[in-house]
């Protein structure tokens, strides 16, 4: 059986192709018009790091839930520093919204619970974490 492991990128490198390339089309889709290259790869590396966060939440619903070791693993993943350090479902989270510049919306609070659009990725997590602390 052939190993395939050796052929697969780390995924550091995964993540430097997969961003040079998005990169690369948004320099086309706007002409390769000179001096906003740097804009090209602030805006692939961030829809890389939604990428990975949208997958993490379709596989943590098909697997019942988000584990504490599951977000700590994906808040590492997008630059959250330390998330060992992390005891808490939502603080992982309120630290993953901050590194992609979301507005934190994890709330204890009934009445300030959120009230984003419909494409929030954390909405149903959300709703279940402020139906946990209101039971």
């Amino acid at each position: 059986m052939k190993d395939r492991s050796t052929e697969r990128p780390s995924d550091c490198d995964f993540q430097y192709q997969w961003v040079s390339e998005a990169a690369y089309y948004k320099a086309m889709n706007r002409g390769f018009e000179s001096g906003q290259e740097l804009n090209d790869w602030i805006f692939a590396e961030h829809d890389f790091l939604n990428m990975l966060i949208t997958r993490y939440l379709i596989i943590s619903t098909e697997d019942g839930g988000m584990s504490i070791l599951g977000l700590r693993r994906l808040a590492k993943s997008v630059g959250v520093k330390n998330p060992e350090t992390f005891t808490q479902k939502d603080e992982l989270i309120r630290a993953i919204q901050i590194i992609m510049h979301h507005d934190p919306c994890f709330n204890n609070h009934l009445s300030s619970h959120c009230h984003l659009s419909e494409l929030c990725l954390w909405r149903t997590e959300c709703k279940k974490m402020i139906a946990q602390w209101y039971t």
